[in-house]
């Protein structure tokens, strides 16, 4: 996701702290929140498929999904 968008975001957060915000400004927002998480889970899910564990022995076991 890109800063602008997360900028957004928080502006969008700071004006609904100084007065309520309107319907399309709503909708925008939660829009931009559920392309935020699903950034963030992308990401997550990126970190961990490249995770590997290693045991005492020193064996890599790559990380499963349960």
């Amino acid at each position: 996701m890109k800063q602008e968008r997360i900028d957004r975001i928080s502006e969008l957060t700071r004006i609904s702290r100084e007065r309520e915000l309107t319907e399309s400004e709503k909708k925008e927002r939660q829009e931009l929140r559920e392309e935020f998480i699903k950034s963030m889970k992308a990401s997550l899910v990126s970190n961990l498929e490249s995770t590997y564990i290693v045991d005492e022995k020193g064996n890599k076991k790559k990380l499963t999904k349960k």
